[in-house]
């Protein structure tokens, strides 16, 4: 059911006879002043509206959920990484120190294979 200007005014924007009338921007559409449009949202439109609305909502509260989800794995993750590389960090001083005490046992054992030939001598 449309409603007329008048009884648009009179029912101001509340559901009258399962229809919701909308307003239009007088102020900005001068040819529309002299004619002014009925403008009326039907019952089922402004449910389907709703119900697109309600999914958005939905849509939204998940995608959010999701967000945080990968937020909360992103920060665990990047907390294991930093683990990680205090712990290479760590083995590469240790291969570091190995790497000097093998050129040290290789020096000893030179020197001593040195003195074994010059007493064989």
């Amino acid at each position: 059911m449309l409603l007329s200007y008048g009884e648009a005014e009179f029912a101001g924007y509340t559901l009258f006879k399962n229809a919701i009338p909308l307003k239009c921007n007088e102020a900005s559409m001068s040819t529309l002043a002299e004619h002014p449009p009925e403008m009326t949202m039907a019952a089922d439109d402004f449910q389907a509206l709703e119900e697109r609305v309600l999914r958005t909502v939905e849509l939204l509260k998940g995608e959010r959920e999701l967000r945080y989800s990968v937020e909360q794995h992103a920060s665990r993750l990047t907390h294991r990484v930093e683990e990680q590389a205090a712990h290479v960090a760590q083995l590469e001083e240790q291969l570091s120190g190995l790497q000097k005490e093998r050129e040290a046992v290789r020096q000893r054992i030179e020197r001593l294979l040195k003195q074994i030939d010059e007493l064989g001598e």
